[in-house]
């Protein structure tokens, strides 16, 4: 690739950039209801557990909450669940603890810089991973990326640094450069939200080589780093995990936060196949055990190819292409969990290098799973739909609530099928097909 397309692509990726900083500006100097909403659980557990009582008790992180003067009133019920159930395992400490110990205002504040920095370069460095390729639509797609995560960076939701480091680590194993960074960093990710990394952590252990050292070194680490507050937890709590179990079951119940199904108002920006089959039956019975009757086929598929293959950087950058978008399925995802996507970029470049039929329809199905993905968008899609009134309950109002719900996990579907498929013709070409 020349350098006026290197130049161009890093310079849509900018473009993104400006978008981050200028929401980032707007946090630390403006006084937004929703700013970092989704840290202030995360605190103040931590600061219940510093003070040696029970995380994981509404009840104790509320006397913790009032005790610090917390800033946000919490006499509406929704605001009090959501400042006091801590929904993370004890391994998430880890993370937040080291900002905890400073007072409100400087760990949000240190805590929003410091994330959506992170992000950010985890955004340049998937762009490294696919600018030999495809610089421009490349960075036409991580820049599009960034200037529709205004919720991420606004709410501060863990999430954010969860992606940054995964993505971070995945650059240092395939370019072999910073590795104790790269081990540390997936290890942070997996012990904060462990169902968005895990299996990207899989892939590296099933690949095998080199890549399945790292994968048992990170492992190695996610102990190490999770065990000290495990045990801690587990001293001040001793029923954590019933406690845990219980706050997720809170959000989850018919009506609640995290219920996928059409009573909950923000099953909208869920990105799971929960959210869809829900507005078949709505009833965990029906879409979780379809949810995972649709997704393990597939990852079968996956991981038999990655365990009878030999490895390649290129079925590498497939590999991970398929199972980003497919983890976001079986289980609950919210909108800003898919920019994990970033990890698809590389998979997208390297096909796009043939300009053939396969390019385009990777090109097409990437970018409709960002458009539908994206804040912006998403949002922009709810409003038109929004706009044709219909009564409740009748066909027209289901339309138009499926225009919504539908589109972010059918097109990660496609997409996930569609590397899947291209991941499986590169590993067992057809003879005569040109391979990588």
């Amino acid at each position: 690739m020349t350098i006026k397309a290197r130049k161009d692509g890093l310079i849509l990726v900018f473009l993104g950039v400006t978008v981050v900083l200028l929401t980032l500006g707007f946090l630390l100097h403006g006084n937004s209801r929703g700013a970092a909403l989704d840290f202030i659980p995360d605190y103040y557990a931590a600061r219940c557990l510093i003070d040696h009582c029970d995380p994981y008790q509404e009840s104790e992180v509320l006397q913790t909450y009032r005790a610090e003067g917390g800033e946000r009133s919490l006499a509406d019920p929704v605001d009090r669940a959501v400042a006091t159930r801590y929904v993370y395992p004890p391994s998430a400490f880890a993370a937040i603890v080291p900002f905890a110990l400073l007072p409100w205002n400087a760990a949000r504040m240190l805590w929003t810089i410091f994330s959506a920095c992170t992000f950010i370069i985890a955004a340049f460095l998937a762009w490294d991973l696919s600018a030999d390729h495809a610089p421009i639509v490349s960075g036409a797609l991580i820049g599009y990326l960034l200037a529709n995560s205004e919720i991420l960076v606004v709410l501060s939701n863990p999430s954010e640094l969860v992606i940054a480091f995964c993505v971070i680590a995945v650059w240092c194993f395939i370019r072999n450069r910073l590795i104790p960074v790269g081990i540390l960093c997936l290890a942070l990710s997996l012990a904060v939200k462990p169902q968005d990394p895990g299996l990207i952590w899989l892939y590296f252990l099933l690949a095998g080589g080199i890549f399945r050292k790292r994968a048992l070194q990170t492992l190695f680490v996610t102990v190490l780093l999770s065990a000290p507050f495990v045990l801690w937890v587990s001293w001040a709590s001793p029923h954590w995990m019933h406690e845990l179990h219980a706050n997720l079951l809170a959000f989850s119940q018919h009506g609640g936060l995290n219920d996928p199904g059409p009573a909950s108002e923000l099953s909208v920006q869920f990105a799971d196949l929960q959210a869809v089959l829900s507005r078949f039956y709505d009833h965990p019975s029906f879409y979780n055990p379809v949810s995972y009757l649709i997704f393990l086929p597939l990852f079968a598929v996956w991981a038999a190819i990655t365990l009878r293959t030999r490895l390649t950087m290129e079925k590498a950058a497939l590999a991970l292409a398929a199972i980003t978008p497919l983890s976001m399925l079986p289980i609950h995802h919210h909108l800003y969990d898919t920019k994990l996507m970033l990890l698809a970029v590389p998979g997208l470049a390297l096909l796009w290098v043939r300009r053939d039929r396969r390019a385009w329809v990777a090109l097409a199905l990437t970018a409709a799973a960002f458009f539908f993905c994206g804040d912006v968008s998403n949002w922009l899609v709810s409003r038109l739909a929004g706009s044709f009134h219909s009564a409740p309950g009748s066909a027209e109002a289901w339309i138009s609530d499926a225009v919504v719900v539908f589109p972010p996990a059918l097109s990660l579907l496609a997409t996930g099928a569609f590397y899947l498929w291209a991941y499986w013709q590169a590993a067992w070409p057809r003879p005569g097909r040109r391979t990588f």
